[in-house]
């Protein structure tokens, strides 16, 4: 066993489904009938529209993890990540003619009888559980996973989706660019994406307890945060 173990979902089964009801978790395994599924690194596949039409994979393209990287405090030795939870398919397809000169690029294979479908989404749903954004939180001396939690308010999309009316939909998290800050005593993230809140429509920039992960506070912004918070001091006072 590696140590720290993986902060986040890696490759994709049946179990990753949505299952907010029995009927979208059917549709859903239906859905993915259609695709390859497998552990991380499973291959992709030459697209067929009989199927598979790709390999779907956890995280997508542009990872979990990204370019605005995580936060490390020195007084603990703790590490704060944030990471997207999205599926994606990676398929083989032949190129347009000039567009390349490999036998195969990536993409996916024509549905002979337009129009498609509609992607990797259950009637406007992600085709996964939440949730969709989280921060989790590493011990770096012992290699444990201290905790994790959903990071940012569900999307309007889905706490107005009809499919889901009447159903009680805990915090699912908000996909985005978002790097996270620690401090003596917080860590501060802001949300991605817009939201309808009771202060507006935007975005709160989110504070938690550094060793649970406990909502602290939040202060309304008028816009969602994109890339890594700045902190300085004055006069020793971060």
């Amino acid at each position: 066993m590696t140590k720290p173990p993986a902060y986040e979902r890696q490759g994709v089964t049946i179990d990753d489904l949505i299952d907010y009801t029995p009927e979208l978790r059917a549709e859903a395994v239906k859905l993915v009938s259609q695709y390859k599924l497998g552990p991380i690194f499973t291959p992709p596949v030459v697209s067929k529209w009989e199927g598979p039409r790709g390999t779907l994979i956890i995280p997508e393209v542009t990872g979990g993890a990204n370019w605005q990287g995580g936060s490390f405090d020195p007084e603990t030795k703790r590490f704060y990540i944030f990471t997207n939870v999205a599926i994606a398919s990676l398929g083989l397809a032949p190129p347009e003619e000039g567009r390349s000169d490999m036998l195969y690029v990536r993409g996916v294979a024509r549905n002979p009888n337009p129009p498609a479908g509609g992607g990797l989404n259950v009637r406007g749903l992600p085709l996964i559980k939440p949730p969709y954004a989280t921060i989790s939180a590493i011990d770096m001396n012992k290699g444990d996973l201290l905790w994790k939690i959903p990071h940012g308010d569900t999307a309007d999309a889905i706490k107005n989706n009809p499919a889901l009316k009447g159903l009680t939909i805990p915090r699912t998290g908000r996909p985005g660019r978002i790097g996270v800050l620690t401090t003596k005593t917080l860590l501060i993230a802001g949300e991605g994406g817009f939201a309808t809140t009771p202060d507006g429509r935007g975005a709160y920039l989110r504070a938690y307890d550094k060793a649970t992960g406990a909502d602290v506070g939040q202060v309304f912004m008028p816009a969602p945060q994109t890339g890594s918070p700045m902190t300085y001091a004055i006069d020793g006072t971060q």
